[in-house]
């Protein structure tokens, strides 16, 4: 697993210290300030980065909030961002997806979330002293990044790309784009540690769905949030050629786009 993508507990653990590291809790504040949360880390709830007021397509927040997060945050542009949550780093990956499409190099998720990560070292209620900066974040191309529009999925699906609904079975069964393939987002999570399964388990997963690194890949779900973990994963994995519908179901329901329904195959 690449560690430039996703680190380990252990990795963050021997980095607390480290005044880059940079350490993100996208939970609620009441989770964050009630429950506990990794020593150092910086509370950045996930509705602060997720909303459709912003200039910027699907649900991203526009370069001007991401600014004043960042900011407010104490972080800037050369630190490694280590983001989590406590749902299995789901919402912790629509952050790092979000951090890197306005420009930051280094940005990671944290293998597992907040409850894996308190069975094996301490968390604190103490909130942490902030020096915010100035970060300065500019509007992006979508050339720029992995997104891609609802004209280029139609592109990738004439040209044989496998589009992956990363949602659940009933929502795949009740509409999905034409020829996706079912791949629940929660699939690459072990429910008894919490983390991600083993590389070869993932792949060997993968693989049985035909997500494979030779192919076009082209993620979606409603609203861009669990694809986000996916993607992730995949390129922790070394997958290139993956693409991200930030539009996703919702923006394609909403132009007529064509629709699939019914039981999944047999995969």
């Amino acid at each position: 697993m690449d560690e430039s993508v996703v680190v380990s507990p252990d990795w963050l653990a021997d980095r607390l210290d480290d005044p880059q590291v940079r350490i993100v809790d996208v939970r609620d504040a009441w989770e964050f300030d009630g429950i506990g949360h990794i020593p150092g880390a910086v509370n950045v709830p996930f509705d602060s980065y997720r909303g459709e007021a912003g200039d910027d397509p699907g649900t991203l927040p526009g370069a001007d909030a991401v600014a004043d997060l960042l900011s407010a945050a104490g972080i800037e542009p050369e630190d490694t961002i280590v983001a989590y949550d406590d749902t299995h780093g789901v919402f912790a990956a629509r952050f790092v997806v979000t951090a890197q499409v306005y420009g930051h190099d280094d940005v990671r998720l944290l293998d597992g979330d907040f409850s894996a990560w308190n069975r094996a070292y301490e968390t604190t209620s103490e909130t942490p002293d902030v020096d915010p900066t100035t970060y300065e974040v500019e509007s992006f191309s979508f050339a720029e990044t992995p997104l891609i529009d609802r004209l280029a999925v139609e592109e990738a699906i004439d040209r044989g790309a496998i589009l992956v609904d990363t949602r659940e079975r009933e929502e795949f069964e009740e509409a999905r784009l034409p020829g996706a393939v079912l791949f629940d987002w929660r699939e690459v999570v072990d429910d008894e540690t919490r983390r991600l399964k083993p590389e070869d388990e993932l792949e060997a997963l993968l693989s049985d769905h035909g997500i494979t690194p030779d192919r076009e890949i082209v993620l979606y779900c409603n609203t861009a949030r669990r694809i986000s973990h996916t993607y992730v994963v995949l390129r922790a994995l070394g997958y290139e050629g993956v693409a991200f519908y930030e539009g996703s179901l919702t923006e394609w329901l909403a132009n007529d786009g064509e629709v699939e329904s019914g039981p999944a195959s047999a995969e």
